[in-house]
């Protein structure tokens, strides 16, 4: 196991370098100064301009910026924001509980419910139920997250009333965070109300988020349970008189969940792409609101360290992913 975890270690040098690369030119391609968006003078001297540049490194060979970029990389640092002089990586920490909050209410969400709407459209296959239920997958996966978040502020928060448009608790609440996670800092606060406030506010990004990966995961577990249940040795389950739900829960569904592990994983990039879209949307004081705001102010740092922060991340999961394989099937490590 331990050569199988070395060997996919190895995987991430060359992907890590991909990606810095990637992150290095994007924000580069973008149009605008960032001197002037910095200053915000309307009018600048060439001399103030020149001096400016040379403070940020940004008049020389981009190859020895890169070269320069990679090797602060490598040594932990992620730079500094131009526009605050604050440290990447120290706002990153700051703001990344939000967006682990949020994402992991929506995976969990995703889970609970895409699992087991897979697996009941797979048993029922060709009835009125799959049909039903892989149309509302199809349905959620094609809905844009700008578009169903919009929706669901209108008709819940404007509408109803019930939900509250934007933001992470209530005003009337104010107390020390200690973890960063609302929901557990709200319960350890004492103050009455203020989980339940926590929660209320939870409510609509979660579900905006969690809906594509909630369609991809029902979508995927259906596949794969369809292929494990043809299999002879759940017929050899039936046969034996095993009930239906140690055939399908034990037997087929663990065979299945292979592809399925692999869809979950994947669906971490994914909540972290729509987290941007559904933080701006709620106003939610995450890394995807806090990545838009830089790319605005063509903050090269913060979207650069941003990108890369992010990436390590996912390759982290995508990791902790290819290890599960090794505990799901034994075979796979070899």
């Amino acid at each position: 196991m331990l050569r199988f975890i070395f060997g996919r270690l190895a995987v991430l040098i060359p992907t890590f370098i991909g990606v810095s690369i990637i992150a290095f030119s994007f924000i580069r391609l973008l149009p605008g100064d960032p001197v002037m968006l910095m200053s915000g003078e309307r009018v600048m001297s060439p001399e103030r301009h020149a001096q400016l540049m040379a403070d940020l490194g940004l008049d020389r060979p981009i190859y020895i910026q890169y070269f320069d970029y990679l090797l602060n990389l490598l040594q932990g640092d992620f730079g500094s924001s131009i526009v605050t002089k604050r440290a990447v990586l120290t706002d990153f920490l700051q703001l990344f509980p939000a967006t682990i909050e949020l994402s992991l209410c929506a995976i969990i969400l995703a889970v609970c419910l895409g699992v087991p709407a897979g697996v009941l459209a797979a048993v029922k296959r060709g009835t009125w139920l799959d049909q039903t239920l892989m149309g509302t997958a199809l349905v959620g996966y094609s809905m844009p997250i700008f578009w169903w978040g919009l929706l669901l502020v209108i008709f819940f928060s404007g509408y109803l009333g019930w939900t509250p448009v934007s933001g992470r608790i209530s005003l009337m609440y104010f107390f020390p965070q200690v973890t960063g996670f609302m929901l557990i800092d709200s319960l350890i606060s004492g103050q009455a109300g203020a989980f339940k406030s926590a929660v209320t506010y939870l409510i609509l990004p979660t579900i905006v988020l969690a809906t594509i990966p909630l369609a991809v995961i029902a979508r995927q577990t259906r596949s794969a349970m369809l292929e494990v249940l043809g299999e002879d040795y759940v017929r050899t389950a039936r046969s034996k008189g095993l009930s239906p739900f140690r055939v399908i829960g034990i037997h087929a569904l663990r065979n299945a969940l292979i592809p399925v592990v692999t869809t979950i994983g994947l669906q971490v990039g994914v909540l972290l792409a729509g987290a941007i879209l559904t933080e701006t949307i709620f106003s939610w004081p995450g890394i995807g609101k806090w990545m838009v705001d830089s790319v605005f102010k063509r903050d090269y740092q913060v979207v650069q360290g941003g990108l890369m922060l992010i990436a390590a991340v996912i390759m982290v999961v995508n990791l902790i992913v290819d290890v599960l394989y090794g505990f799901i099937n034994p075979r796979i490590r070899y």
